[in-house]
């Protein structure tokens, strides 16, 4: 006995070892994650009706084309366009990579993609795919995630994190530390501009409708964040929405509803918040096994926001057998398309009807107008010799540095 006694103890304290102290690739920062707001449930999202099953597979996001096909990127590197009436798809073009966000140029009919294996890609309408840009200042694109494009045909972009890749963005969220970056590419001069560093996971991206700014989802904190291109406030940077109910993921703009909707991956996960004051604890977690690990609720859930940061519908479904994650929302002739990272199928449903004026109902807790003194930013293209270093934080962007 006392044999099996002394071999439980050395496994005990193996174990406690292992867990104390054996490597993994990442340096938690410590950051205070706010009360996570509580949002009425509802089922306005059980309705889904799945096209392309077992064809567009991981449907990550979609873009609307000049014909007003729903269009959508595949894990297996097709991109596909919808033909709503029969059903049929057309294959755009393969690009041999994971493409997730993707935005046409009305005026050239060029599809942008944000291709996380590949970099960003530009493919014509004949199909043809180019590689425009692979890394920025010296610094390679670790994921990158969405774009969007503005009215001046300037390519907006999020790196969401310039050292762990899509097969690792679990390791950047239990970091937290602000490997994320905005960028901007210029097509009549071929090269990347720096935005913003510093963010939490940068996801989705949006141009606002009036073209004064454009928007960056940061999973990681919760936040929507506004950077200014035009206007008094050129080059500073304020949140837009803050205390999110969920994990941020892709960002669109809806003219006919002059709003944002922002796609939730899952609410909020309670155990990733607790976390959120303890680094080394965190560090713990990632050496347990995965079956153990925090992990999202399968919930399907999102949000629109108005121009003034306001939630003003939120659409929910937490049942069984959900169209969920949902990772894309993009609005379109009164119907709401949508893209899920780990669905074998794209998603349709009905949309919201839009309000004369916005809801002053609608999960205002979960709302925060911008109150951030706009920090004086500067830019730096692709030309340029330093390497960007974003410094980790935890509670704003950071500009990037100057050259």
């Amino acid at each position: 006995m006392r044999a099996v006694g002394k071999i439980l103890l050395l496994a005990f304290l193996a174990a406690i070892a292992y867990l104390a102290l054996w490597p993994v690739p990442i340096e938690p920062v410590a950051w205070n994650a706010p009360p996570a707001p509580k949002l009425a449930q509802d089922d306005r999202l059980r309705g889904i009706e799945r096209l392309l099953a077992g064809v567009a597979l991981g449907p990550e996001a979609i873009a609307i084309d000049g014909r007003g096909r729903p269009c959508t990127g595949t894990r297996t590197g097709r991109i596909l366009c919808l033909e709503p009436a029969t059903g049929g798809f057309q294959e755009l073009a393969a690009t041999g990579g994971r493409p997730l966000g993707l935005a046409f140029d009305r005026n050239t009919g060029v599809l942008y993609v944000c291709d996380a294996r590949k970099g960003l890609l530009a493919v014509s309408p004949g199909g043809k795919v180019e590689t425009l840009a692979t890394g920025h200042g010296g610094v390679p694109f670790g994921l990158i995630d969405d774009v969007d494009v503005g009215p001046d045909g300037t390519v907006y972009f999020s790196d969401a994190s310039s050292r762990f890749g899509i097969d690792r963005t679990r390791e950047d969220v239990l970091e937290h530390g602000g490997r994320g970056r905005l960028l901007a590419y210029h097509p009549a001069t071929r090269t990347t501009e720096l935005l913003l560093a510093g963010l939490q996971f940068a996801n989705g991206v949006a141009v606002a409708g009036d073209g004064q700014s454009v928007l960056v989802n940061e999973t990681g904190a919760y936040r929507v964040t506004r950077y200014w291109l035009a206007g008094p406030r050129r080059g500073s940077a304020e949140p837009f929405v803050e205390n999110l109910p969920g994990l941020p993921d892709n960002l669109t703009w809806s003219p006919a509803r002059r709003a944002f909707w922002v796609a939730l991956f899952s609410p909020r996960v309670p155990a990733l918040d607790a976390l959120a004051g303890h680094p080394f604890l965190r560090k713990v977690v990632l050496r347990l096994p995965r079956a153990v690990q925090p992990e999202p609720a399968p919930h399907a859930l999102a949000v629109a926001v108005d121009e003034g940061g306001r939630i003003v519908e939120t659409l929910h479904d937490g049942s069984a057998g959900a169209f969920a994650p949902i990772t894309s929302v993009r609005e379109h002739e009164g119907v709401l398309w949508l893209g899920s990272l780990e669905r074998d199928a794209m998603g349709r449903i009905a949309a919201p009807a839009i309000s004369v004026a916005p809801s002053t109902t609608a999960t205002s807790t979960a709302t925060a107008t911008p109150t951030a003194t706009p920090t004086p930013t500067s830019t730096s293209t692709s030309t340029a010799t330093p390497t960007p270093t974003p410094t980790p934080t935890s509670t704003s962007p950071s500009p990037p540095r100057q050259r």
